[in-house]
């Protein structure tokens, strides 16, 4: 069962909270999301076993990611087939990053709270996709100041939320309405819809909707 992030859960595998595997919206927008730019530092919170995050280490960005799930992360190495180390996060007691031979993987198997104290740096990009949405809505606010503290001058933060009747599903993944992405980034960002998508499935009837969209939201610098 999905459980939220934040309260007495403060963390989980974010990808098995994603109510819709597909990346098509990613892929459509991509070139909009990286401007024809080279060598990124991408971050993906919440990252689970995302193979986008191949996908981008591959086209020759780096990246990062935050996992609660050790189980995860070692899977998604197994899954791409890729050798890697890991070491302790002196920072954080009990935590590890787990970084691909490579180097251009470092994926840190921590509580995304914590993940500030590791003093990991800033980024270029931002791929935000089943993270927002697992965070319990009391909590928002702290994720979205941790948000803005990774970004870079003139970043790129790709969002993907889901929109349905809150009345009927009190989620996770929780609903996240368009003011609710100007309260949290508004001060600093500019948010753009680039595009709705119809996500519905029957096995979703069992949360008690009958319609989920997911939207996908670019923000930028003021």
């Amino acid at each position: 069962m999905a459980r939220k992030v934040g309260g007495p859960q403060n963390c989980i595998s974010s990808r098995t909270r994603t109510p819709v595997r597909n990346i098509w919206l990613l892929k459509k927008h991509l070139d909009n999301f990286l401007k024809g730019e080279s060598g990124l530092r991408v971050f993906f919170p919440l990252c689970g076993k995302a193979v986008e995050m191949k996908w981008f280490a591959d086209r020759g960005h780096s990246v990062v990611g935050v996992e609660i799930s050790e189980l995860g992360i070692r899977e998604f190495f197994t899954e791409q087939n890729l050798s890697y180390t890991e070491e302790p996060i002196v920072a954080i007691p009990g935590a590890k990053v787990f970084k691909s031979s490579s180097g251009n993987i470092s994926l840190y198997c921590c509580n995304l709270f914590d993940l500030p104290r590791a003093n990991i740096g800033k980024f270029d990009r931002i791929w935000d996709r089943g993270s927002l949405v697992a965070v319990n809505p009391g909590d928002r606010k702290r994720y979205a100041d941790i948000m803005l503290s990774l970004m870079r001058k003139g970043f790129q933060y790709l969002l993907s939320v889901l929109s349905y009747d809150p009345t009927k599903h009190a989620g996770p993944p929780f609903y996240v309405s368009d003011a609710e992405i100007k309260r949290l980034f508004g001060a600093v960002c500019s948010s753009q819809c680039l595009e709705q998508a119809d996500v519905f499935e029957e096995r979703h009837r069992r949360w008690g909707i009958d319609s989920l969209i997911e939207k996908l939201y670019l923000l930028t610098e003021k």
